[in-house]
């Protein structure tokens, strides 16, 4: 691939982002603004009910992050005009025909302009409701792509997905496509639309039955489980997202597609400053559980590879991919763009990381005193974890003697209060149990050539870095990570 300039590439370009109030889209929007501010316009997509709201959001969620700051210190006093002229908001939905956009005009003018069309819109709960999770991960894919094949003047479909959508395996993972209806345990059968009917119908009976939000609620996060148990997958969110990419393949046609799938994204690493996070992350909830010392033991293989990759890394991969694959030649292209192959890190480093930063600087809590934490409590197995769970809650509260009465009540509240706590950790052991026991490396072949091209023949080659290689994880994490998830994410 001689992929040139990707500033030129850029330049004059129209470019549609769905779910740009998102981590990624955020930092994808960045960076182009501030790189190439001859961009001819983003569309970005909000889920807003109207303008207003959308203007809103956009001040609130995205323009008004610290993450804009060398942005707004770049442009100064022109700030405002600049976004006012190169942010298009859009309110809409990715998860009904057109985007759910309502404004006809605005819907045709997105179709005579938009050169470059990215998918960043997704729910990213691993037990989100099974009909918010079909709705946006999966028929949002198939919307996202049927639009994007009318834009005339379309270069580049990009969807980004997850490295995750291989569920359980182990071993290698390739950079290999799913066929629609494809299942990772051989069960036959998956067929989306069908997942769809058995959404109406649970929801219907529920209905039926009188069944009050917080049951229906639950009641999907439970179907959504099941379903992606049945056919395979760990989880709601990977099992939406691997039909996502079916329906992408379906539907793509003609177009030069992209899947462009992460691992674990981190903090920014160098751009558009080191250390920038936004939400609690998969690995980020244990060191603000270890840090405020309520995160006494672990459950897990230590010596398992923790696949990360920081945030503008991946950022960058989406546009160089845009610069290759811009050619209106039908094509579709998977990228994993992860650490595992060329620069693992291990959850023993994680643990080793999080001692060394807060035993030096402690997290105080909110009565002004330093919390002293400790080495973790390590458990490798399910079976030891409810071994140290009736060990350490239950059978001493048994072994208790009855004084009266009333103390009886007491100790039945406790238990009561103690299982529900129990049920509740259990089930978030259940769900991310793959994760904490992965045993996979990701391949990323197609990805390594990507780099090679842009090593060998991109014009800005150090402006858009995406090698893992480059990454000294110690330094990472104690002088960029930890620091950026204490400054911005700790409350």
């Amino acid at each position: 691939m001689e992929l040139g300039s990707a500033l030129h590439f850029l330049d004059n370009k129209s470019i549609l982002v769905t779910g740009a109030a998102g981590f990624l889209a955020k930092i994808f929007v960045e960076k182009i603004l501030r790189v190439q501010p001859n961009v001819k316009k983003f569309y970005l997509l909000l889920r807003a009910a109207d303008h207003k709201s959308a203007i809103h959001r956009l001040h609130n969620e995205i323009i008004g992050k610290d993450l804009f700051k060398v942005l707004k210190e770049k442009c100064g006093k022109n700030f405002s005009l600049f976004i006012s002229e190169k942010i298009t908001l859009i309110p809409g939905d990715i998860s009904h025909e057109d985007l759910g956009i309502k404004d006809c005009t605005l819907v045709q003018e997105m179709l005579n302009e938009v050169d470059v069309v990215v998918n960043l819109a997704a729910t990213t709960n691993f037990d989100e409701r099974y009909d918010v999770a079909l709705g946006l991960n999966t028929f949002g894919a198939k919307f996202v792509a049927n639009f994007a094949k009318k834009c005339v003047k379309l270069k580049v479909l990009v969807h980004v997905s997850t490295a995750y959508v291989s569920g359980e395996k182990t071993g290698l993972i390739l950079e290999n496509s799913y066929r629609m209806g494809e299942t990772l345990n051989g069960v036959s059968g998956l067929d989306i639309n069908f997942e769809k009917k058995i959404i109406e119908q649970k929801l219907n009976e529920l209905r039926l039955l009188g069944a009050s939000d917080k049951d229906i609620t639950q009641a999907m996060k439970d179907l959504g489980i099941q379903r992606a148990r049945f056919y395979g997958w760990p989880n709601t969110y990977v099992f939406t997202k691997a039909m996502g990419e079916m329906l992408v393949g379906e539907f793509k046609a003609n177009m030069a597609t992209i899947i462009l799938r992460p691992t674990i994204i981190t903090s920014t690493f160098k751009e558009p400053f080191p250390g920038w996070a936004e939400g609690v992350r998969t690995i980020d909830s244990l060191a603000i559980g270890y840090a405020k010392g309520k995160l006494t033991f672990f459950l897990g293989d230590v010596d398992s590879v923790v696949d990360l990759i920081p945030a503008d890394m991946v950022v960058n991969a989406i546009i160089i991919a845009m610069v290759a694959h811009a050619s209106n030649q039908p094509s579709e292209t998977i990228y994993q763009v992860g650490s595992s192959m060329r620069n693992p890190v291990k959850y023993h480093n994680l643990q080793d990381f999080g001692y060394r930063y807060f035993s030096k600087k402690p997290w105080i809590n909110k009565d002004g005193k330093a919390v002293i934490v400790g080495k973790i409590r390590v458990m490798d197995s399910m079976a030891s974890f409810h071994r140290y769970m009736a060990l350490r809650y239950l059978l001493p509260l048994k072994g208790l003697e009855f004084a009266n009465t009333a103390f009886c009540h007491f100790f039945q509240g406790v238990c009561s209060d103690l299982n529900r706590k129990i049920s509740f950790v259990t089930r978030l052991i259940d769900i991310y149990r793959p994760y904490l026991f992965f045993d996979a490396i990701f391949d990323d072949i197609n990805t390594e050539k990507l780099r090679m091209s842009a090593r060998s023949s991109l014009a800005e080659n150090d402006m858009f870095y995406f090698d893992p290689k480059c990454i000294n994880w110690d330094d990472y994490f104690m002088n960029t990570h930890i620091p950026g998830i204490v400054k911005y994410i700790f409350k």
